[in-house]
């Protein structure tokens, strides 16, 4: 048996975003409970983590008061690792957004990801992303990334590629 963990725990802070989204019984994608704890379960990681929502919408309706309650969530935090789950849609203007308050949540560790599919639909890249997040928090330093389609990006250098359905350097 492996030796239990004595790292500080991740701290997993969720948003909404598609990582979260469900059909409903009216065939309508919504955003339910976070997923994040039981992909974390199946998973089985020998990696302490607590999940804590901040809010629950689509990155679309993410505004600047939403990314502030973000960034008061991250002050309180004990935690120096955290992982965001959030929207695609928006994600890079957040982390933009999270590197320009640099001060208040310095020390911090802070890496987003989320899911181009909803993390219940059976070719999703939720527990991928995720899991990327997991162990790059664990091993970046101080500042904050995004992790997503098998890559880590520094905030303000990645875009979303639509078309491709993948992020990528920012042109």
């Amino acid at each position: 048996m492996p030796a239990p963990s004595t790292a500080q725990p991740i701290l997993v802070l969720t948003t909404g975003g598609t990582i979260d989204k469900y059909y409903s019984v009216a065939g309508e994608l919504e955003i339910d409970e976070p997923t994040i704890g039981p992909i974390l379960d199946q998973a089985a990681t020998n990696v302490e983590t607590e999940v804590r929502p901040v809010v629950a919408i689509d990155s679309l309706d993410m505004t600047d008061e939403h990314r502030a309650e973000l960034v008061r969530a991250l002050v309180d935090a004990d935690a120096s690792r955290v992982v965001v789950t959030h929207g695609t849609d928006t994600m890079p203007e957040t982390a933009e957004y999270l590197a320009r308050h640099e001060e208040a949540i310095a020390g911090k560790t802070i890496v987003l990801t989320g899911a181009m599919q909803p993390s219940c639909m059976r070719q999703t890249d939720a527990p991928f992303n995720l899991g990327s997040a997991v162990a790059s928090v664990q091993l970046l330093g101080p500042g904050v990334y995004i992790s997503m389609s098998g890559r880590i990006f520094e905030a303000g250098s990645v875009s979303k590629d639509r078309s491709r359905g993948v992020f990528v350097d920012k042109q």
